[in-house]
């Protein structure tokens, strides 16, 4: 019997997936139980060291540095080389492919080791340039620094792991990992911080990043490969992966500048500024990954295949369509965060433990972020139309003009309409709107006019209704029904005013007669048009570690 439950479950974590539709729910679930990991993880931060926030401040601002040069060099090739590459070695021979795979992975391994040597040893001035912490803080940020690069060295191996595990259309063990990563630094921080303090919490990041790594191992041996040392740097693959690696970084490295302004700029604020923005951002990317990223993810594989085509209808029409079903669903979710912003804050980072006025800016810096929530979610299809169009200059170039934009107005506002914190959300805010914009109009000038700003308009109007159906129950249970200074009754009412605000949002895109609302209802119908399409597409769905 033990035996046979066991067969079972190696079979259900080995099992191939039929269809990239069937990989995107996985890695969806997986998300969000990362996410809600993460955020436990963080109530935990909150309530063991925001008594002392500059140390916390310090931990975030020390994970940067690290995850920054992993991002470049890893990330970079996994997602962008490394995966096709492999499968087309693959189709040749598994002995080649898990040849290349070793190659690659001690080529990149050696970089990032090289690097990760060069940030351990200089990790003092480096935490020097970066914030402007008393030189006591510093010495702490240079030592979290040096700890959690061996986890990141942890995560090179994994990341390799995780390429190779999706290449064989294997997507629950790599889907798992993050989680585990998670329950790992929940782990460092509930049962060493009494012993270790804030170190602690940059131990639990190793042994998270150890767990990611472990639980893909034997899943990667099953399927014939082991990861070895092979110095081979002109193997013609890994030259192939070297040289298309520049583009995909430096487009992370645009998307990480956000945190080293952010890093920089509250490092002049009160204790406390850097970790309110890590919450609040937290929060803010939560309905954009849930709503955005996954349906842009399948929605790539047609633009793909229609970008294609001379005539570029049935494309405008999949774009199209994709558009308007995010907005559909990230619109209300932006206005849910926005008019509950301070009972979701109370909710995810503690009533008690987070005190009141960290709670209020934690909730106006989010209340700045949600305005940005559904454009932002939309970007990330109208990126996939470029490369669907094989243009990735064009993105390239708008992630620089938003960026320059951004830290523009981040120092302009810190100093000006700001003071605190909230001056960096709004300018990321400001930044990410120019962001779709700019995305939007640059399709749009590729393939014509999508049409779609009459519906969008009716979103709009909808959506203010939902927020009016959110804000006037919210201050009448609030004042007269739950006793909000209790987390069950801060539950009860989120929960209820989230249902009726969720109604009358369905109520209203019934009585406009939004189109997306029947869409939506006939989503598992569109299931099996979906499939083979999907089925046959080599898009790659990332399910990278859950960033502090």
């Amino acid at each position: 019997m033990v035996q046979k439950l066991i067969s079972k479950s190696q079979d259900l974590l080995n099992r191939k997936s039929s269809s990239i539709l069937s990989a995107a729910g996985i890695i969806g679930a997986s998300y969000l139980l990362s996410a809600l990991l993460g955020l436990v993880r963080n109530h935990l931060l909150v309530a063991r060291f925001f008594s002392q926030a500059a140390n916390l401040d310090v931990y975030f601002a020390a994970f940067v540095v690290p995850d920054t040069v992993f991002q470049l060099l890893v990330v970079g090739a996994v997602s962008a080389a490394f995966i096709p590459i492999y499968q087309e070695y693959f189709a040749k021979s598994k002995e080649e492919a898990n040849h290349l795979a070793n190659a690659a992975l001690t080529v990149v391994g050696l970089f990032f080791f090289i690097f990760s040597l060069l940030i351990v040893i200089f990790a003092r001035p480096i935490a020097g340039l970066l914030a402007h912490y008393p030189p006591q803080e510093l010495d702490l940020m240079a030592n979290l620094i040096r700890i959690m690069s061996i986890g990141q060295m942890l995560f090179t191996v994994s990341s390799f792991l995780t390429g190779v595990l999706q290449s064989h259309r294997r997507f629950l063990i790599p889907a798992i990992a993050p989680l585990l990563y998670n329950v790992g630094t929940i782990a460092g921080i509930y049962f060493l911080s009494s012993r270790f303090g804030i170190y602690s919490a940059a131990i639990g990041v190793v042994f998270g990043a150890l767990l990611h790594m472990l639980i893909q191992l034997p899943a990667a041996g099953a399927l014939g490969y082991w990861p070895k040392i092979i110095f081979q740097p002109k193997h013609q693959g890994v030259k192939t992966m070297v040289r298309l690696m520049p583009p995909r970084a430096l487009a992370l490295g645009l998307d990480q500048i956000e945190r080293w302004v952010a890093v920089n700029l509250t490092s002049f604020l009160a204790a406390g500024s850097l970790s309110i923005f890590n919450f609040a951002r937290q929060l803010y990317v939560l309905p954009i990954s849930l709503f955005g990223v996954s349906l842009s993810q399948a929605s790539f594989p047609a633009l793909a295949e229609e970008a294609i085509l001379p005539d570029k209808t049935k494309f405008k029409e999949t774009l199209s369509k994709s558009i308007l079903q995010i907005f559909f669903f990230a619109l209300p979710a932006s206005v849910l965060v926005l008019v509950l912003r301070i009972p979701l804050v109370r909710i995810a980072f503690g009533a008690k433990s987070f005190p009141w006025d960290a709670t209020l800016l934690t909730g106006r810096s989010l209340a700045y972020l949600s305005l940005a929530i559904a454009p932002q979610a939309v970007t990330n299809t109208l990126t996939r139309a470029l490369y669907a169009m094989k243009n990735t200059r064009t993105s390239l170039i708008i992630g620089f003009i938003t960026m320059v934009v951004f830290v523009s107005l981040a120092y302009l506002f810190d100093g000006t309409i700001e003071r605190d914190v909230a001056g960096i959300t709004l300018a990321m805010s400001i930044g990410n709107l120019l962001d779709f914009f700019l995305s939007y109009r640059a399709v749009s000038s590729r393939v014509g006019a999508l049409g779609i700003s009459k519906r969008i308009i009716k979103m709009l109007i909808v959506s203010v209704f939902t927020g009016i159906a959110l804000w006037v129950p919210m201050h009448l249970l609030d004042q007269y029904v739950f006793d909000t200074t209790r987390t069950i009754p801060l539950i009860g009412l989120t929960l209820t005013v989230s249902i009726v605000g969720f109604s009358v949002y369905l109520f209203f895109c019934w009585l406009f007669k939004i189109e997306e609302l029947a869409d939506v209802l006939a989503i598992i119908k569109k299931i099996g048009n979906w499939r083979k399409i999907l089925g046959e597409s080599d898009e790659v769905i990332e399910s990278t570690p859950d960033s502090i």
